[in-house]
């Protein structure tokens, strides 16, 4: 039976008791000249965003939407070694040669050549840029996977990872050399990297950034949430940060210049300047309309905002918070005005991070709403921002079990 390895990308693993432990992120071989490569296991994430590796020894079971290992799993990190190779990550988007034309990887397929031993058998591979005449050859048939590659394409990888949340696929970035992830990260559309750049370590973020040509990044900044471009451009030298400003379109960048005001650790610094804002005019219709887009994080979806007009931050008078279980309960022509939770108290921009901590707390709430001294609101800060925050500043390396 062939499986070929693309397809595996995100496939997930389970226990001999039948318990998912985690999903495929890649296949571990190792080269052997003309030989078939011999598969040496699969490399796992398991929970918190930890890659561990699976040796193809203890699988017991490959089927569609599944593997099966028996035994038990060492949550070791994985560390590949000099002599091993990451097929998904490195062999796919190969230029090789084939039949003495240049062709291009795009999946490659491995066979069980007997009990608990698996070898890459074929390759798949396509002419040109696009996938033109594809066709599938035998391992010896194909040479160039032992060369150095200059530059590597991007499409087999991508398409890989296209089903991939943003955060699994930036853990999925941040495993692959340094040249593999700067490839990868300009071949993204704009708004899939800005999606992906938010999900990665700062030291990740600012190496993509800086491999960029200004004016990309900037477009790339005004795709990520002002919230995460203002925490970026924190961390670039300032004469960076101000040039890759000047870039963006001048609506994009004012609200990542106010809050490059405030400081970091701060309600101001860690807030999003883009909650669910309406009018108390404003129905219980209109309000489940815009939770309900899809591009919003569950905790910016919680609750709507109710201000006077303009109804971007900085708004007018703030007027109250209303939750989207009180929006569930009340009939959809209710205005908003008559929905407000009177209980709920703003937070100032100037609230610490053990303060803003405390508040959530106290109030079990999943976000805050962050109003100025004039009474307007700036915007709102949520809990998966304090815990941004609170964690070490290296957790999303996976670091930390």
């Amino acid at each position: 039976m062939k499986i070929f390895v693309a397809r595996l990308a995100g496939t997930s693993v389970f226990d001999p008791a039948g318990d998912q432990i985690g999903r495929i992120r890649d296949v571990v071989v190792g080269l052997r000249g003309t030989l078939p490569p011999a598969v040496h296991g699969m490399v796992v994430e398991v929970q918190p965003r930890r890659r561990v590796f699976l040796p193809i020894t203890r699988v017991r079971g490959i089927e569609a939407g599944a593997v099966v290992f028996t035994g038990r799993l060492n949550l070791r990190r994985f560390e590949k070694r000099a002599t091993e190779t990451l097929v998904i990550g490195e062999m796919l988007d190969r230029t090789v040669s084939a039949e003495g034309e240049q062709m291009t990887v795009f999946d490659v397929a491995m066979e069980e050549t007997r009990p608990s031993a698996w070898e890459i058998t074929k390759v798949a591979v396509y002419r040109g840029r696009r996938r033109r005449d594809p066709r599938i050859m035998a391992w010896g048939e194909v040479s160039g996977f032992d060369q150095l590659q200059k530059d590597q394409g991007a499409a087999g990888l991508i398409a890989a990872f296209e089903s991939m949340r943003a955060a699994d696929m930036a853990s999925a970035l941040h495993e692959l050399p340094g040249k593999r992830r700067i490839e990868i990260a300009r071949a993204l559309d704009d708004d899939r990297l800005a999606d992906v750049l938010e999900e990665l370590p700062p030291r990740d973020q600012i190496g993509i950034l800086s491999t960029l040509e200004p004016a990309r990044a900037a477009d790339v900044l005004e795709e990520m949430d002002p919230d995460d471009a203002a925490d970026l451009l924190n961390d670039l030298p300032a004469d960076q940060a101000a040039h890759l400003l000047a870039l963006m379109e001048p609506g994009e960048a004012a609200p990542v210049r106010r809050l490059l005001t405030y400081p970091q650790d701060t309600a101001g610094g860690m807030m999003t300047s883009e909650p669910v804002i309406l009018p108390p005019t404003a129905t219980v219709a209109e309000a489940l309309a815009h939770i309900r887009q899809k591009d919003l994080a569950p905790s910016v979806a919680a609750q709507v905002y109710v201000t006077r007009p303009p109804n971007e931050t900085p708004t007018g008078a703030y007027l109250g918070v209303s939750h989207f279980q009180r929006l569930l309960r009340d009939p959809p022509s209710t205005l908003l005005g008559s929905v407000l939770d009177p209980s709920i108290d703003p937070i100032r921009p100037g609230f610490t991070l053990p303060e803003v901590a405390c508040y959530l707390a106290s109030y079990n709430l999943v976000a805050a709403p962050v109003v100025d001294e004039l009474g307007r609101l700036v915007g709102a800060v949520t809990v998966d921002d304090v815990l941004d925050h609170m964690l070490p500043a290296d957790w999303r390396e996976g670091a930390h079990p």
